[in-house]
């Protein structure tokens, strides 16, 4: 059995879903009401593989809200309770989605291991930031041809290098993908420098600096909600690719010849039959799914119950050749520019 742990962008919309699901209890209820509600298991569903593999899943919603954030003791209980009720439920495999994964490892809740009485499994639980990251290689390898970016010859910018899914990109690229050059962005010079010894190569660079020189830029970082981008500094055509939580860059990046992918997202061969991913807010939420999220369920179609993806910097080139093999066996595909190759400017 698989899990997936999630939660609501916002407050507002924690509260809007909630009243859809029936939790009355708790829709009425301030932030303070919120910050002391249990996660809530909201559906059971099975899915069948393109290979006829049939699994059965839940999902568990942790009553998280981003605006938590800056109460430090309110979102690590979060997330181990959700954790908890997850492992109490019997799931052999649970992924941690959106904030649920980023508050584990940033507040390092390795050290919370027992929850009550119950002592937590880690083996139960995975990032999903392997799938993630080899999702988005893929959706790089197959897009940027689509408007005319030569990948041998490309200048790709990753923001948010040093990171879980950003070291892990930058190592694909560089090892598997062959792309002109690499451009590493991130906040701390030290963990940038340790990459670029790892990798042998990229180019350390600011924000600013790498935007102008960028055929490709993959975002797998927050965005500050006050950044302003000058879009006539863009190589035209540019590639976008929002790898990052929550995902923004439409609201930053509009414009002639820059195409903006929602990065990390998967297409599943079939309708699922659930109602998780619409409050999700997918496009096609009977198919499309974070990567991340499939990765448990990819994970359970193998019988493969582990922490598959777990810690920071430990996602190996073997281990997104696997996950990446087992998600296309099994009727997952990335998600394409294709129903939206030109982004003209607003009239």
């Amino acid at each position: 059995m698989f899990g997936l742990i999630g939660h609501s962008t916002s407050f507002e919309d924690a509260k809007r879903k909630a009243s859809i699901l029936g939790f009355d209890h708790i829709a009425d209820g301030d932030l303070d009401v919120w910050c002391m509600a249990p996660p809530q298991l909201v559906e059971n569903v099975e899915v069948k593989s393109a290979v006829g593999i049939t699994i059965e899943g839940s999902y568990i919603d942790s009553c998280f809200v981003p605006e938590m954030l800056a109460r430090f003791k309110t979102a690590r209980r979060k997330v181990l309770n959700a954790m908890e009720l997850a492992q109490k439920k019997g799931i052999n495999i649970t992924a941690l989605g959106g904030f649920t994964s980023i508050i584990f490892e940033n507040f390092n809740l390795l050290q919370h291991k027992q929850i009550r009485n119950t002592s937590l499994d880690w083996e139960r639980f995975t990032t999903g930031n392997t799938h993630t990251a080899w999702v988005i290689c893929r959706q790089l390898e197959i897009n940027a041809p689509k408007i005319g970016i030569d990948i041998q010859k490309a200048t790709v910018a990753v923001v948010g290098a040093t990171g879980d899914i950003g070291s892990a990109v930058c190592r694909w690229l560089t090892k598997k993908t062959g792309i002109g050059e690499l451009l590493m962005v991130a906040r701390q010079q030290e963990p940038l420098i340790a990459l670029q010894k790892d990798l042998n190569g990229g180019n350390i660079k600011t924000l600013d600096e790498a935007l102008p020189l960028a055929d490709i830029v993959i975002w797998v970082a927050s965005m500050p909600k006050t950044m302003e981008i000058d879009t006539n500094k863009l190589k035209k055509p540019c590639l976008m690719i929002d790898g990052g939580y929550p995902k923004n860059l439409d609201e930053k990046f509009r414009g002639n010849d820059i195409h903006i992918l929602k990065g990390g997202i998967v297409k599943f061969f079939t309708d699922i039959g659930w109602n998780m991913m619409e409050l999700a807010e997918m496009e096609n939420p009977q198919r499309e799914m974070f990567a991340c999220f499939a990765e448990a369920m990819i994970l359970e179609f193998e019988k493969c119950h582990t922490n598959f993806s777990w810690g920071r910097n430990n996602i190996t080139l073997e281990k997104m050749e696997f996950i990446g093999a087992a998600s296309e066996r099994h009727g997952f595909s990335a998600i394409g520019l294709d129903k939206h190759i030109f982004n003209p400017l607003p009239v």
